[in-house]
């Protein structure tokens, strides 16, 4: 089993490989087919599309959001294709680490120049070595 930070930099390996040889301009979903097959074909556990109940007020809903990659039930990817990133963003990923009580997530937007300035990663409350 890998540890948290092989497994993203599984995935940021990946991502700068995709974007290098597709570029921007894609839609989002190509960029996560293309990714989950990468990070499938190295042997990682992979889900996408994953569906996450929440309860609020002892109300359960089904499936309230869904999350665009989750990695060996540890890691949350968020893809964008967007010309920028914003706080938003952030946001959004770490508020779906909270719901889900996942340590790491990585906001990748594929839409730069480079894919290193699209690399954003965000902890809820990581441990490293886990």
């Amino acid at each position: 089993m890998r540890t948290i930070d092989e497994l993203t930099d599984v995935v940021v390996g990946e991502a700068i490989d995709i974007h290098r040889k597709l570029g921007p301009g894609l839609f989002e979903s190509v960029y996560e087919t293309v990714l989950a097959g990468r990070l499938e074909a190295r042997g990682l556990q992979v889900a996408r599309q994953f569906p996450v109940p929440i309860v609020f007020e002892e109300h359960r809903f089904e499936a309230a959001f869904k999350i665009d990659i989750l990695i060996e039930d540890g890691v949350v990817l968020e893809i964008k294709a967007t010309e920028m990133l914003s706080k938003a963003h952030a946001k959004q990923l770490l508020t779906y680490l909270r719901l889900m009580d996942q340590p790491v997530g990585l906001l990748l937007n594929f839409s730069g120049e480079t894919m290193k300035e699209g690399i954003r990663r965000m902890v809820n409350n990581y441990r490293p070595g886990t």
